[in-house]
């Protein structure tokens, strides 16, 4: 395999430093998308069987009384379990099989896309450099605050979303056939997505542009309370989202171009504000608007960074006045 130092020889030329760039980075790739597949296949049929027996419905019917106080019916509570469990596409199916009314689908929405692939997208917190217990708790809590927000904040139903599908009881091998055949696709997905994406990530670093994109989005990093080391998985995740992503920041953060301390404060961020692109645009297929999607979950990421620096402030503070004393 060609060594790391040969893309960044000057004497190569522009073709060859491309082609470099191409074989160090599919081994990588590779490694990258195995991990994640190993995460997201037995996830997705554990989830399959806790739909299958039920279990789901049932925890659901539990949480009933706390999806009142953010103003939606006990069924919503089915919604937010199946998005923690799964992804935006299978949220989306179970909101348009209930025929739910456009507020509580904007307000679910929303609280979705703060608290979706849990399990997957922690792992890949996690493997950059944060605490996985308080990732989980983090998305957890600035999805319901979220939910609070929005049901203060959004009118009186004055926009409808789409919906009227029906769900239709099926036997497990019905389920199991179409989960195959959908695993089969996501792997695909998967490993081609991310071996583009590792390809791309390399050639933009050989010829600078990472380094440019750094200094354009600092003044934007700064409002947000991020280092501008942070500001390429930053466009990243919230282009890509935090699964496909996550072989540019796990890279980024090996490689040492993100100290994990950096990639900490981007995960504080990107829990709660990440995929800004794809992830709204499916909610609005079915009639949600996009800004309710996309600019409080921007500011709630903002907050969280800002609320985490002063955390960190106040415990250094505390640690130097005890070593002090």
């Amino acid at each position: 395999m060609i060594q790391e130092s040969s893309v960044r020889d000057k004497t190569l030329s522009p073709k060859a430093k491309v082609i470099a760039a191409v074989r160090e980075s599919i081994p990588k790739a590779y490694s990258t998308s195995k991990w994640l597949l190993s995460i997201m296949i037995p996830v997705s049929f554990g989830v399959l069987l806790l739909n299958y027996t039920g279990i789901l419905a049932l925890v659901s019917g539990y949480l009933q009384p706390v999806f009142e106080y953010m103003g939606l019916p006990g069924e919503s509570a089915f919604v937010l379990l199946t998005s923690i469990f799964t992804n935006i596409y299978t949220a989306i199916a179970v909101i348009t099989s209930l025929e739910l009314e456009g507020r509580v689908v904007t307000i679910l929405a929303a609280m979705c896309l703060v608290a979706h692939g849990f399990i997957i997208e922690t792992a890949v917190l996690k493997k950059t450099g944060s605490s996985m217990f308080r990732m989980i708790i983090l998305r957890l809590t600035g999805s319901f605050v979220l939910g609070l927000f929005l049901n203060w904040a959004l009118p009186a139903d004055s926009f409808h979303a789409q919906a009227g599908v029906s769900v239709q009881q099926e036997t497990f091998n019905l389920m199991f056939a179409a989960w195959f055949l959908s695993s089969l696709v996501l792997s695909l997905k998967v490993i081609i997505l991310i071996t583009l994406l590792m390809i791309l990530q390399r050639i933009l670093e050989v010829f600078g542009v990472i380094k440019w994109l750094s200094r354009m989005l600092a003044p934007f990093q700064s409002i947000m309370g991020l280092p501008d080391s942070t500001s390429f998985s930053w466009i990243v995740a919230n282009t890509l989202g935090l699964a496909y992503g996550s072989a540019i920041m796990i890279e980024q953060v090996e490689k040492g171009q993100m100290t994990k301390s950096e990639a900490d404060l981007l995960n504080h961020h990107i829990a709660v504000s990440h995929s800004q692109l794809e992830d709204p645009l499916l909610f609005a297929a079915i009639g949600v608007p996009l800004g309710w999607l996309i600019i409080p979950r921007l500011f709630l990421g903002i907050i969280v960074v800002w609320l985490y620096r002063f955390e960190l402030f106040i415990r250094k503070s505390l640690n130097s006045f005890i070593f002090k004393n």
